[in-house]
């Protein structure tokens, strides 16, 4: 961990126990906040080339302008394919996958999350991500498809079981945050704060989703699905764990392919060619 990253923890346990001693609702309200901020890592790279021949669109949510890319096709099999990115992620790290989808005839969308990449926001999470999602079916589907990693997968997952007639959907799902529970867990070890602060964390997600913190499951939506859903993780995934994803495997969901690998981690698990033509093949067949 690099100093500066140990330097905002440390200030972030202080001003927690700090606020706590006053009140533990303003406490959880900070922690929220700490919560739902994307990390500031290094600045975001230039467009890649195919994104300089995408249509660019944009719409408002929650008065934020939401930004994003539209590529169609010569050949079009009249499907559409939404690419959803994960925390502190953009459209431009899913390049390798417009291509090999246009050529399978489909139309291809892929936007920035509210505080990310090109869009507007400081804030983000799974349920306005979901509603983010929601909107851009209103506007641009019906969605054949959605690829969702990382919390775009937990997203994904959450909105897809809103849509109407999604038995005639596929979902993929590629290393997802399968359990906010366990995120939350992991976001108090990393950050203590005392018991009552942590309640009021969870009692405040509760109030603004109207929704407990166990909605928030890729496990709870994928075991009320029967549309075809690919799942793909990699068992040393040091960000969203393979062990969360254990309980499903012996579950014989038969609508659920997971394909398992080894050492592609959480992030070059999306990169990898192998994965890239897998899910384009999952989301192609029955198209001809």
């Amino acid at each position: 961990m690099k100093l500066t990253q140990r330097l905002m923890i440390g200030y972030y346990k202080t001003k927690l126990k700090t606020i706590g001693l006053v009140s533990s609702r303003k406490a959880a309200e900070t922690a929220y906040r700490i919560f739902c901020t994307p990390f500031k890592g290094r600045s975001k790279r230039k467009s890649p080339p195919v994104f300089h021949k995408a249509e660019k669109l944009s719409f408002l949510y929650d008065n934020l302008t939401i930004r994003g890319f539209r590529w169609k096709t010569e050949h079009p099999n009249g499907r559409k394919v939404l690419i959803i990115h994960g925390f502190s992620s953009y459209a431009y790290k899913f390049e390798k996958y417009i291509l090999p989808l246009r050529k399978e005839g489909f139309e291809v969308l892929a936007f920035d999350a509210p505080a990310h990449g090109n869009s507007e926001g400081r804030l983000i999470n799974a349920y306005i991500y979901k509603e983010v999602i929601l909107e851009i079916e209103h506007l641009y589907g019906p969605l054949y498809a959605l690829i969702g990693h990382s919390l775009g997968g937990l997203a994904a997952s959450l909105a897809f079981e809103s849509l109407t007639n999604n038995l005639q959907r596929k979902l993929v799902l590629i290393a997802p945050a399968t359990e906010t529970e366990r995120a939350i867990t992991n976001f108090f070890q990393i950050i203590p704060a005392d018991p009552k602060t942590i309640l009021a964390f969870r009692q405040l997600i509760s109030e603004m989703t109207q929704q407990p913190v166990s909605y928030f499951s890729v496990s709870r939506v994928v075991k009320n699905l029967s549309a075809p859903i690919l799942w793909v993780h990699d068992k040393q995934d040091p960000i969203c764990t393979f062990e969360d994803v254990k309980p499903l495997l012996s579950l014989g969901l038969s609508h659920v392919r997971f394909l398992i690998t080894e050492q592609l981690g959480h992030s070059r698990i999306y990169k990898d060619d192998k994965i890239c033509h897998e899910i384009v093949g999952f989301l192609a067949e029955g198209n001809s």
